[in-house]
């Protein structure tokens, strides 16, 4: 295993444990909004300083793009960090979050880790290595037709504008799939794309810390991701699409009627 990935798993672990510690006293929890539907927590923020501390200890020149503490340091390594994907979820007693760390070098991604802390699942992709969880090789999925797929989506909640467009979408998608789902973390949706629970998965308005990690592994895996445009600029856009590849094709010919970047 790579030294990064070494590190960005003990900061994931650890992040992961002062999760899972305040689980139990969410009534406890100081929350605070950073905007329309979008919260910051006490633990987002513990998990976050626990992650860069890690980082830092072990790479103290490193460049972090951390969604709670913003950017710091000039390297051509940078972390990219989402302590706590999912929090509305993590506030509500909703199981479905996770820790997704991305490594950049010299601009290109190079590595990827996203964490469960309720399931003990551990996503991990290296470029041109491939995707693992928990030391086990993953795929895509194998559906062949949107009929018999299963598609991920995340509903906007920044720009009020977006809904009537984003309904569109759904309908069509709804109309054309096997089913639905909107789980409340991207990151982690991502990897399940990459490990073949989904088969596809579209959103809009993301940041990098919520799609870096998870597009990594979907692209190790053997699945395609791109913008609205299909262009590689998803990270720079916020929008994305990824699915297995036959998947992909048909999803984003159905999401290009309606969606742009």
């Amino acid at each position: 295993m790579h030294p990064f990935v070494n590190i960005a798993t003990k900061a994931a672990r650890k992040a992961g444990s002062v999760i899972v510690r305040h689980i139990d006293q969410l009534d406890q929890i100081e929350i605070q909004a950073k905007g329309r539907n979008d919260f910051v927590s006490s633990v987002d923020k513990l998990a976050e300083e626990e992650i860069i501390y890690t980082i830092k200890t072990a790479y103290p020149d490193h460049a972090i793009l951390g969604e709670e503490s913003g950017q710091s340091g000039d390297n051509e390594v940078q972390w990219i960090i989402d302590p706590l994907d999912g929090t509305t979820n993590y506030l509500h007693g909703f199981p479905h979050f996770c820790v997704s760390i991305a490594i950049k070098q010299d601009n290109m991604l190079e590595h990827g880790v996203i964490y469960d802390p309720l399931r003990n699942e551990l996503f991990i992709a290296t470029r041109g290595r491939g995707a693992r969880l928990n030391d086990v090789r993953i795929r895509v999925s194998k559906a062949r037709s949107m009929q018999q797929s299963l598609i991920g989506t995340g509903f906007p909640y920044r720009q009020d504008k977006d809904v009537e467009t984003y309904l569109a979408c759904m309908k069509e998608v709804m109309d054309s799939c096997h089913g639905i789902r909107r789980a409340g973390s991207a990151a982690l949706d991502l990897a399940y794309v990459a490990c073949g629970r989904l088969d596809g998965f579209w959103e809009a308005d993301l940041q990098p810390w919520d799609t870096a990690a998870g597009c990594l592994l979907i692209k190790e895996a053997g699945g395609m991701v791109s913008d609205f445009n299909g262009e590689d600029k998803f990270l720079d856009s916020g929008n994305i699409i990824a699915a297995n590849p036959k998947v992909f094709i048909q999803l984003t010919k159905i999401l290009r009627k309606n969606l742009k970047n």
